[in-house]
């Protein structure tokens, strides 16, 4: 299958966005985890609706305010995978869950670490909020892109003051959200 690929310049970083024609089917930050292999076969994507689309709303989610995002998504992964990053759309902007939410939102309680491996192999950064995923103590864990951006991703999404829902207690919690006095990020 062909894929076509080009590259946009957010503010955290060069990104490959990259699509089957029809449906974006990733979105990485350069050199994240999981990142596409170089033998993967791609071509120049600069001139397709699709992915200039998709520019131009990661563009209004940086600098305008953008809250959800109207794409054709076609990731590619497993059953349990495509279970998993379709609750993840289902986060509101602005929020956050954790492992275990997902898990009990998927029907199994137990199964929270499998949802968190199928968070880390999100091929469609962003767009599929993976970095609304946090700890069930409220504190950041993983990110394939790095939990520096995880954090600037939920600041600019004002989720710093977002409170988390527990599973099945109907408590909510402050998250905790800090960040190293170095990083700086300008939107």
């Amino acid at each position: 299958m062909t894929r076509y690929e080009t590259y946009y310049d957010s503010p955290l970083g060069e990104m490959l966005l990259v699509a089957n024609g029809d449906a974006l089917t990733g979105v990485y930050f350069s050199h994240q985890k999981y990142f596409p292999q170089d033998e993967d076969v791609r071509r120049e994507g600069d001139d397709l609706a699709l992915l200039n689309d998709a520019k131009r709303q990661l563009d209004e989610y940086f600098h305008e305010g953008r809250r959800t995002f109207e794409l054709l998504l076609a990731p590619e992964g497993t059953p349990f995978q495509q279970r998993v990053w379709a609750e993840l759309c289902r986060i509101p902007f602005g929020e956050t869950r954790s492992y275990g939410d997902l898990a009990h939102a998927l029907g199994d309680a137990n199964k929270s670490r499998a949802v968190g491996a199928a968070n880390g192999r999100n091929p469609i950064t962003i767009i599929v909020p993976c970095h609304r995923v946090i700890g069930a103590d409220g504190t950041l864990t993983g990110y394939a892109s790095g939990v520096e951006r995880k954090l600037a991703l939920l600041t600019l999404e004002g989720a710093a003051l977002a409170s988390v829902t527990g599973t099945g207690t109907g408590a909510t919690r402050r998250t905790r959200l800090s960040a190293p006095a170095n990083l700086a990020f300008d939107f």
